[in-house]
């Protein structure tokens, strides 16, 4: 299993690229500064504290996951195949 660590900034950018695109349409379709500038406002007050938390995150642990590796590897983790299995399919049968 490969875990790849494309950064955690990347997809932040990708979302405040998606947020601006989202309010220069809105600029565009609703001709109302008002509404774009409280999308904008919005944005800036909700979102970019949680896009700063979320970039100040590690992607991955690798440590932590290096020792969750080991203890499956040595048996000292127990793993239910058939748990696992249940906790996907309900999950995915919540999306929908």
């Amino acid at each position: 299993m490969k875990i790849s660590s494309g950064g955690a900034s990347a997809d932040a950018s990708a979302v405040q690229r998606s947020g601006a695109a989202e309010v220069s349409e809105l600029k565009s379709t609703s001709g109302g500064a008002g509404v774009a500038a409280a999308s904008g406002a919005l944005q800036s007050e909700v979102l970019q504290p949680a896009m700063a938390a979320l970039g100040a995150m590690p992607e991955i642990d690798h440590e932590r996951v290096a020792q969750l590796r080991d203890a499956l590897a040595k048996g000292e983790l127990p793993f239910d195949a058939a748990r696992l299995a249940g906790l996907i399919q309900r999950f995915h049968a919540g999306q929908g």
